[in-house]
């Protein structure tokens, strides 16, 4: 699902080492580019355990405090990125459950993350790519290739992820918006393979059906 915010590159061990010594060294400019970079993400991985955008900006406003004051203690026994986002996902289970509003993954399964699409629209198990779509949906095969990256289509995208279960919106952007993969995310999050793949395949679910409706009117 390509967005315009899916261009994040991704650092090379040597880039990251570069940027970690630009960070250390107390590089206003690397950190600016830092919380440009991850500022979304973390966002979306706060709202997993807090009920507000409010209490999310709040944890990640702590957690940047926890990424200055560890920097020098950072070993890179993981990425840079994934090392902000447990930080993040700390604070927020912390203040999630100070507030009594922790969202447990057995609660997933639950609610608002009833599948938006009918399960027949999928392969079934057993055969030729399981879990994979049927058919395209109608009229997306109609459309000119450069209508589907225009702006509009974009922010249908983006505001279907903006209203899916936390759990979902963290997975969804840190796989399909920020690029990252499935073992990052499960390390980042503190998720299984198994949960990671389920939250993934009810958000891209969730979102291909709004898009079906946008198109289709």
């Amino acid at each position: 699902m390509p967005t315009p915010d899916s261009d994040h590159v991704m650092l090379a061990p040597d880039d990251e080492a570069l940027l970690l010594d630009r960070l250390r060294a107390g590089d206003e400019d690397a950190f600016e580019a830092l919380v440009a970079r991850h500022s979304s993400a973390m966002l979306a991985a706060a709202r997993m355990y807090v009920k507000t955008d409010a209490a999310a900006e709040d944890v990640v406003q702590d957690a940047w405090l926890g990424v200055l004051k560890g920097l020098a203690r950072f070993e890179a026994r993981s990425s840079l990125k994934t090392w902000i986002i447990r930080i993040v996902v700390n604070i927020a289970r912390t203040r999630g459950a100070r507030e009594a509003r922790s969202v447990p993954f057995s609660s997933l399964a639950t609610g608002a993350d009833e599948a938006a699409v009918a399960p027949d629209r999928f392969r079934p198990p057993g055969g030729a790519f399981p879990g994979h779509w049927n058919s395209y949906p109608r009229d997306w095969r109609s459309l000119p290739e450069d209508s589907l990256v225009q702006l509009e289509t974009t922010r249908a995208v983006l505001r279907e992820i903006g209203r899916l279960p936390g759990a979902q919106q963290a997975v969804i952007r840190l796989r399909d918006v920020e690029g990252w993969t499935a073992a990052e995310v499960c390390a980042a999050l503190d998720l299984t393979d198994g949960n990671q793949r389920v939250l993934l395949h009810r958000a891209r679910s969730r979102v291909r059906g709004a898009l079906e409706r946008h198109f289709d009117g």
